[in-house]
């Protein structure tokens, strides 16, 4: 076995790495990635170097892959670390650069060692022995699907880190109305009341397939995007070239519904579609509507997801105003091996706090859902 670096997913045919991909979840495709790349969303001096890890065979078949970026910061990854990073700074201990595992700006669980499952490993295993040399402070894998945990679990010096996100699952629903006769009378009056306000401003909504916007649609879409840092007076890690090589590499998975008044569009939610799941990712607004955001992101999402078929809505990291929506609490995982011993030795004991936290939290979330009791 040989192992490799790739700094830029060009150099690699899409339909090799995209042979690695065991189930079509678009964040992993080559045309995702590339399209990061291409657009100077990632390298550069966005702190995120393209450092993707390929694993060949005696016969030069590539038998396994880490989609990897060196890092020099922590942001855009939606595990955070930065305690950790400051706590080494304060001690002068080096974090950055740190190896990452992960899909850029995409808190999305799912496969992350790609390929057969002993290769994989043999790969996680030459990862950490070449740490040292390479000036890396460790390996982060994030948001991992949990039935790799087995490729960490047997492996020395591997740290686990749990989260909690928010997804709503479709059980069958026929239409949104279906969904909402599955709530509480309460809960229903408060869903059907927020999408009466947003018509009661005339809001109206068109869903766009990747293939049906324009360019002049796709710089509204940015706009409504970039609007969501610039109040927060941070720069959008996506570029506008981005979103139209996404639109031309994987236009099936693209969905952009608007909101618009009058005919004029004022608000947009980005989405993508693989596999069985719906995975909500942008949103932004150029007015000032209530609660235009929970219709866009959700309500429109639900009812898009019911239309299609697919079982599972995913919209992104953090916020428990998804709950009372009926979008349940999940796990999330990341694995993290820190080469410094005395780091490795702290981080473990937080963790070994912080798991069961997690673990509670999300049991107590599960018990604010909306959804009606047996017999009520």
């Amino acid at each position: 076995m040989s192992l490799r670096t790739l700094n830029h997913l060009t150099d690699i045919e899409p339909s090799a790495w995209d042979a690695l991909l065991p189930e079509p979840q678009p964040f992993l495709r080559h045309a995702f990635l590339s399209a990061l790349e291409d657009s100077g969303s990632v390298g550069g001096s966005s702190g995120w170097q393209a450092a993707h890890r390929l694993l060949y065979d005696a016969n030069g078949t590539l038998r396994a892959a880490l989609p990897a970026y060196l890092k020099q910061h922590s942001y855009g990854e939606y595990v955070f670390d930065m305690g950790w990073a400051d706590a080494c700074h304060r001690a002068g201990i080096a974090y950055y650069p740190k190896l990452l595992g992960a899909v850029p700006f995409s808190p999305v669980s799912g496969p992350r060692l790609l390929g057969d499952g002993q290769a994989a490993g043999q790969l996680l295993d030459e990862l950490v022995a070449g740490l040292e040399g390479e000036g890396l402070s460790g390996l982060h894998i994030n948001f991992i699907q949990a039935q790799d945990d087995v490729l960490f679990e047997g492996r020395d010096g591997w740290l686990q880190r749990l989260d909690c996100q928010y997804h709503w699952h479709n059980r069958g629903y026929r239409d949104f109305q279906d969904f909402l006769d599955a709530l509480s009378s309460r809960k229903r009056k408060q869903l059907r009341k927020e999408r009466e306000q947003v018509a009661g401003h005339g809001i109206e909504f068109r869903w766009q397939l990747g293939h049906e916007l324009s360019e002049a649609d796709w710089d509204f879409v940015y706009a409504c995007y970039a609007s969501t840092y610039h109040v927060r007076r941070r720069a959008p890690y996506l570029t506008r070239e981005f979103f139209s090589l996404l639109a031309e590499r994987l236009p099936e998975a693209v969905r952009v519904v608007s909101a618009r008044q009058g005919g004029r569009p004022v608000a947009m939610a980005f989405s993508l579609v693989g596999g069985d799941s719906f995975y909500g990712r942008y949103w932004g607004c150029l007015g000032d509507f209530d609660r235009l955001h929970f219709e866009t992101c959700f309500y429109q999402g639900i009812e898009r997801a019911i239309e299609e078929g697919l079982q599972r809505f995913d919209a992104g990291a953090q916020g428990e105003h998804k709950l009372i929506r009926g979008f349940e609490p999940q796990i999330t995982r990341s694995w993290h091996y820190l080469l410094h011993p005395g780091l490795r030795a702290a981080v473990d004991q937080f963790l070994a706090e912080e798991r069961p936290a997690v673990l509670a939290y999300a049991e107590q979330a599960r018990q604010l859902l909306p959804y009606r009791q047996a017999g009520t």
